[in-house]
């Protein structure tokens, strides 16, 4: 039997900016990757 935990949180201001910052970087790398990945899929076909 698998479990599923859920859990909340409340950023400060400070951590809330933080966060934002880094999953915009996070966001910027993987778009980056997948552009990557779909421009060699289309020069191997």
């Amino acid at each position: 039997m698998e479990k599923a935990y859920s859990y909340r949180f409340y950023p400060t201001p400070e951590q809330e900016s933080l966060l934002r910052r880094t999953l915009g970087c996070v966001r910027l790398v993987d778009n980056k990757a997948l552009h990557l990945r779909t421009q060699a899929w289309y020069e191997r076909q």
